[in-house]
């Protein structure tokens, strides 16, 4: 049942009326950060489209088709390479997944789903293909998947996954519905935390920081239980030291020391989660310094630091440094030199201070 999946109740409601309405389009996007859960809303829909005693238009969760589909348990990213270069299916015959294979869904598997989706179900009452980072097609795997999009057997359904819906081709984006999932709010997943914490069948995996993880997750659940929080805090050391010298402190040597360690290639898994932590300080500082509510502040245990800092820190400038940051992670698709697109960065971002603050150190 969709109840009790987490948050997004309006994208609970319409798949609710889809249902009742027999009216399950042939292709949905579900659209939304990662590790929000919408792969766990398409396996709902599969159960909802294949239960053998449903309740009213909802799965049972106790037949032995929604009992399969439920405990299906899909191979990790990195843990088997052969599977991701086909189909993987479930515990049902008639619900899959593809992903991506070295960043890349490719061609082959697209003509492999096209061929599997004009079969007809093998036992339920529909087949339900879930496109996992659908935006990792390329033009030529989209021109595949397209002819399974322009008609689709009555029986069968595609539910593209995506964190990044305008990295598909407008063609792609045009024959799919969208569902446009919302970020949870921090206190929904604070609560799911402690749940967890205090659930007889897990052990306290979840520190009692419960509520820095809600709120550093961004509004992703999975990211909240994944987080590795003594990884998270010594990053954020680093990224408030970046924005001391660039406002508190204004010090161009201690910048380029810090692109130094942020660049180093050792630490290359950590590079975007640093610009991640980064940009959520400059705005927790923006909004401190535009008055907003302390729930609103990811970074609440830092406050004092970040209320001085927003107190240095013009509007026009806070939306400029995430405009760069932004811009320079998209400059990261191609292969650029990291430290010196790095030293660009923050040393842009501090000439853009350079006349609301004293002199600079030469270090």
């Amino acid at each position: 049942m969709f109840e009790p999946l987490i948050g997004n109740h309006r994208v609970k409601d319409i798949l609710r009326r889809m249902l009742a309405a027999r009216r399950v389009p042939g292709a949905l996007l579900f659209a939304g950060i990662d590790g929000i859960g919408k792969k766990l809303f398409a396996l709902e829909l599969a159960k909802a489209l294949n239960c053998r005693t449903p309740k009213g238009v909802e799965a049972c969760d106790a037949c032995s088709s929604c009992v399969r589909i439920q405990t299906s348990k899909f191979p990790e990213h990195d843990s088997d390479d052969a599977n991701k270069k086909k189909i993987i299916w479930s515990e049902h015959a008639d619900v899959a997944l593809l992903r991506p294979f070295n960043k890349i869904i490719r061609v082959p598997t697209m003509r492999e789903l096209e061929r599997e989706a004009n079969f007809r179900p093998y036992e339920g009452a529909a087949r339900l293909f879930i496109i996992e980072d659908a935006d990792k097609l390329n033009e030529e795997s989209s021109n595949a998947l397209l002819k399974t999009l322009e008609e689709p057997p009555p029986t069968t359904h595609l539910v593209l996954v995506t964190s990044r819906p305008d990295a598909l081709l407008p063609t792609i984006r045009s024959r799919c519905q969208t569902l446009r999932f919302e970020p949870l709010d921090a206190a929904v997943i604070e609560e799911q935390l402690k749940r967890t914490q205090t659930s007889p069948k897990k052990k306290n995996t979840v520190a009692p920081d419960a509520s820095l993880r809600a709120r550093a997750a961004q509004g992703s659940i999975g990211r909240a239980l994944s987080l590795d929080l003594e990884g998270y805090l010594s990053q954020r050391e680093t990224m408030m030291g970046i924005l001391v010298a660039l406002t508190i402190e204004p010090d161009r040597a201690r910048l380029l020391r810090a692109s130094e360690e942020l660049a180093d290639p050792k630490r290359k898994d950590e590079y975007e989660p640093r610009l991640d932590v980064l940009a959520t300080l400059i705005h927790d500082a923006w909004s401190l310094s535009l008055g907003a509510p302390r729930e609103r502040v990811v970074n609440i245990d830092l406050i004092g630091q970040l209320t001085e800092i927003g107190s240095r820190l013009e509007s026009r400038r806070a939306a400029q440094w995430l405009a760069e940051i932004e811009q320079h992670r998209q400059g990261l698709v191609v292969n650029i030199n990291r430290k010196v697109a790095t030293d660009a960065l923050l040393l842009g971002m501090a000439a853009g201070s350079a006349d609301k603050v004293m002199s600079w150190r030469a270090g």
